[in-house]
């Protein structure tokens, strides 16, 4: 597992920043820049032997480049799922006019075959616990209960606890047999069960599983899913419970259809004694997740919406659900944060006329759910409400500033040492070959400054790239304001190698895999700093990584008077 992390973090090569051309370039557009990077690093372009050796590396890699973007075919793999695309074995069986979809899923189909070893002995272990605390005596006291001289703790109970734990052991890359349980206490009173599920993947298109479990009396279930055609999905299961003097059995299906690239419909019926009928819609962007849903049953009915807006700048999706039945009317919202790369904390509010006032905090951690619903009162109070929205608020914002952004912050000076770690090799190789492709430019270089120069066009004279340290108040302070050599790299030679009839242009992506650059502070933010001459007048300019560049620009001149 750790060498697959360690390869997560490997940075890959960008053909298309390496060739300076967007991603939706032309066959024209990459072949031009094929033949111009050709003229510069051809070995037959060069007379000394080191200068050769280094020129045949670079064009190398220019041919590779030139090799995988100029067929369709692997520029389209690599363009999805990037070069382990194109190191996975198997993609000459795979016909030529895939869409990026099918190419995703036939990528996702030959990692799995490749992983079908790894898959015989690992286990994907979860855990839910769930811990139930009334807190109702905090609120809604009986009036002889104000006598006591009880503190707030003894006001607190924990009225029930329930522990699930679920091992899925794969046998193959179509079977896997599943192993879960659960223990659970409610006002004193427990209960438990065991089960065994065996699935069998059928083919690409459905799946069946026969579910054995124990606890209050044997059952027996079978469940099974089906791809049809004009997009459609059928479920169901059909579940015996055998219980002292009566068996038990229900039957349940569900067929949902895609009715456009967001939204799903699905229609749901259950028959039976407490037969019952669903309808639900379900649309799904980038920002939102709404879901619609009818419910028609013989025991209860009702409407429910579901909204989820995600605010994914800050990592936190906002949550809001109402439903109105024959049991009244609830209103559940709250937030849900990611914490840390595996954890996410949420907390919501849920308020009933029969159910009231109920707060309900939930820690995801990878593979484990920790849940503690806290009854806070039998009836909906405007101080319940108002304490259960505004106390978990407050108490998040201190723990966040005390505890966990300490941490978060730890976390990722790790993982950035890590991936200093996972590239130092090859950040060492790719700083030679800058400074190999630096030196092949010099030649160039000089031939269009002259140029440029004849005709006042457009001259960089200084360009930094890397990690800047800025002076903070005191200005005067030379530690302050001395860059670290380690943490930038001077490029003002491959940027003027790239200046083509007085423009400089640069597309949106790390700058790092430009010709004579490289990476000199693997997991921090980078600028790119640019000193030039154009019509003779100065002008500057510093840009993020990432951000394109298109120079000259009037906004970059500086004012020399």
């Amino acid at each position: 597992m750790d060498d697959d992390n360690d390869q997560d973090r490997v940075i890959e090569d960008d053909y298309y920043t390496f060739l300076n051309i967007p991603r939706n370039a032309t066959q024209e557009e990459i072949n031009y820049a094929y033949h111009s990077l050709s003229k510069l690093y051809h070995p037959d372009k060069h007379v000394d032997p080191v200068l050769k050796k280094e020129a045949e590396v670079l064009f190398n890699r220019t041919k590779a480049a030139y090799k995988v973007l100029s067929n369709p075919h692997q520029r389209a793999i690599y363009d999805t799922v990037g070069m382990r695309g194109l190191e996975t074995k198997g993609w000459e069986i795979v016909e030529r006019t895939k869409t990026p979809q099918e190419i995703r899923e036939e990528y996702k189909y030959l990692a799995k075959e490749a992983e079908e070893r790894k898959l015989q002995t690992l286990t994907n272990p979860t855990t839910s616990i769930t811990m139930n605390i009334n807190a109702t005596d905090l609120f809604d006291r009986y009036e002889s209960d104000y006598e006591d001289s009880r503190d707030i703790l003894s006001c607190i109970e924990v009225s029930g606890m329930s522990f699930t734990q679920s091992i899925d052991a794969p046998l193959t890359s179509q079977d896997i047999v599943t192993m879960y349980g659960e223990l659970s206490t409610r006002n004193g009173i427990g209960s438990g069960s065991i089960n065994v599920a065996a699935r069998r993947l059928l083919s690409p298109k459905g799946w069946i599983e026969l579910d054995v479990g124990a606890g209050s009396g044997p059952t027996l279930a079978l469940r099974g899913l089906r791809v049809l055609p004009y997009r459609l999905i059928f479920s169901g299961t059909s579940v015996v419970e055998f219980r002292p003097g009566a068996i038990k059995g229900t039957l349940t299906g569900t067929l949902t259809m895609q009715l456009d690239t967001q939204t799903l419909g699905q229609l749901r019926y259950n028959p039976g004694r407490g037969s019952s009928m669903s309808t639900t819609i379900i649309r799904d962007t980038h920002r939102t997740h709404t879901s619609f849903s009818i419910n028609l049953g013989i025991l209860r009915s009702f409407v429910s919406f579901n909204y989820i807006y995600r605010m994914e700048e800050k990592e936190m999706n906002l949550l809001g659900t109402i439903k109105a039945g024959t049991f009244g009317v609830v209103v559940e919202y709250g937030a849900e944060k990611q914490v840390s790369q595996h954890s996410r904390l949420s907390a919501t509010v849920s308020a009933g006329m029969l159910t009231g006032v109920t707060l309900k905090i939930k820690l995801f951690r990878s593979f484990q759910t920790y849940a503690f619903p806290i009854h806070l009162s039998d009836e909906v109070l405007p101080a319940t409400v108002f304490y259960a929205t505004v106390v978990p608020l407050l108490t998040w914002i201190v723990v966040k500033k005390v505890v966990i952004d300490p941490i978060v912050k730890k976390q990722e000076e790790r993982e950035k040492e890590k991936e200093k770690e996972a590239n130092k090799t090859r950040m060492m190789e790719k700083q030679k070959e800058a400074e190999s492709a630096t030196r092949l430019m010099k030649a160039t270089v000089s031939r269009i400054r002259a140029t440029e120069e004849s005709k006042k066009g457009l001259i960089i004279t200084k360009a930094l790239y890397g990690r800047f340290v800025y002076p903070q108040q005191d200005q005067y302070n030379a530690e302050q304001q001395h860059i670290r050599r380690d943490e930038v790299i001077d490029v003002t030679i491959p940027l003027q190698c790239l200046v083509k009839d007085s423009k400089l242009i640069l597309y949106e992506a790390s700058k790092s895999e430009l010709p004579g650059f490289y990476d000199p502070c693997v997991g921090d933010e980078k600028q790119l700093l640019i000193h030039y001459l154009f019509r003779n007048q100065t002008h500057e300019c510093i840009v993020k990584d990432n951000a394109p560049v298109r120079i000259p620009l009037p906004s970059h001149r500086v004012n020399t008077t």
